[in-house]
């Protein structure tokens, strides 16, 4: 099966879980590979990733997404805030929004992502200012749950999760 892998990376995180789809697309011929914009030609199914901004895709992925007229996606990204499966399932669903109605979206995937360091140093002032504030005391524990990530079995779930999508689209 002819594959693209088209990712946007602002820390390496994204760039990281690509690598690993990469991986997991062994066998397969890889016809892109890289940052948008991307000819992606005549790849039977596009791998679409990235890191999340404002709880959506990059704006160079958005644009991307948009171009992606009657192809066969796979969407996948990371999260600095991804504390649970709901809010990755949401993520799904507004990177899907962002894709040309002919497009079909096989299935999506995330993972969590580290934040820069700038990020938690602007949390912690933010709760001095208003310690009782519950929201930042979570988006603190959301920063320090995703500082080891991506981490060694989310790299493996991205493998498995290509390879089980690819298996799927080649019985189809």
């Amino acid at each position: 099966m002819k594959v693209a892998i088209i990712f946007a990376s602002q820390t390496g995180n994204t760039l990281q879980v690509a690598l690993a789809v990469r991986e997991g697309c062994s066998g397969h011929e890889i016809v892109a590979f890289g940052p948008p914009p991307a000819d992606v030609g005549e790849a039977e199914l596009v791998f679409a990733g990235s890191w999340t901004d404002r709880g959506t895709c990059a704006p160079e992925m958005r644009a991307f997404l948009h171009t992606l007229h009657g192809k066969n996606v796979v969407l996948f990204g990371t999260a600095g805030f991804g504390l649970s499966e709901s809010y990755f399932a949401s993520l799904g669903d507004r990177f899907k929004a962002e894709l040309p109605a002919d497009s079909r979206v096989v299935d999506a995937w995330f993972c969590p992502g580290k934040m820069p360091p700038a990020v938690r140093e602007r949390y912690e002032a933010q709760l001095a200012e208003h310690p009782e504030d519950k929201r930042l005391e979570n988006m603190l524990a959301a920063y320090d749950h995703a500082k080891t990530h991506p981490d060694p079995m989310d790299l493996e779930g991205a493998r498995s999760f290509t390879r089980a999508i690819l298996k799927r689209e080649e019985e189809r």
